[in-house]
């Protein structure tokens, strides 16, 4: 079975991979990754915070994918076994920001999943315009939902048309991409948002 590395804000790792089995998703080990730094480790670099009052992001995905690579991914594997046909790496929101940014830093990871993924961070999508993917990737899903750029907020009002952007950038590369809209702001079904992106690059 292949190994999902999924960056994780809360206890949501066994209801996503509940509602992968409901979806009748393929079998896979998930490993899941919590008590992160979400505003440090999941991003590639500094950025100022969303609203005046929050803190601003920054940049430790660099430093937090060498811990991945280097020390979560051995140790995690030393229990699951080296007999598996690839690695994926998944997440939502910044965990999903950080997905697809990893896979311009990395080849370990043969699929990738942004489900809701905060790809409006600003000098992302140019980013992805002018970098390319390690590997590269053999699929890579993105997901938004319908209702999370209806917002007066200038950073988040953008997510979907980056998304959409980042989505043909990746298409136009040949390789094997989606994006789905599903109903519903960015907090709305978080968990089978995650496993239908799961479901998607384990299928492709």
């Amino acid at each position: 079975m292949p190994v999902v590395y999924l960056n994780s804000y809360g206890d949501e790792g066994e209801e996503v991979l509940e509602a992968l089995e409901g979806l009748g998703g393929p079998k896979c080990h998930l490993v899941v990754i919590r008590d992160l730094n979400w505003n440090h480790d999941l991003v590639p670099w500094d950025h100022e915070g969303l609203r005046p009052k929050d803190p601003a992001f920054t940049g430790g995905a660099d430093d937090y994918l060498s811990l991945l690579i280097n020390t979560i991914v051995p140790e995690a594997e030393k229990i699951i076994g080296s007999d598996f046909p690839y690695r994926a790496l998944a997440g939502y929101s910044l965990a999903g920001l950080f997905a697809i940014y990893a896979g311009f830093k990395t080849a370990a990871f043969e699929r990738l999943a942004a489900a809701s993924g905060s790809l409006w961070f600003k000098g992302f999508s140019e980013y992805v315009e002018t970098h390319e993917l390690m590997g590269p990737p053999k699929a890579i899903y993105f997901s938004l939902g319908d209702l999370e750029s209806k917002t007066a907020n200038p950073c988040l009002s953008t997510v979907e048309e980056k998304t959409k952007s980042i989505y043909e950038t990746i298409k136009g590369r040949g390789i094997k991409t989606t994006f789905i809209l599903n109903e519903g702001n960015h907090f709305r079904d978080g968990a089978l948002r995650m496993a239908k992106g799961i479901k998607w690059i384990l299928e492709a």
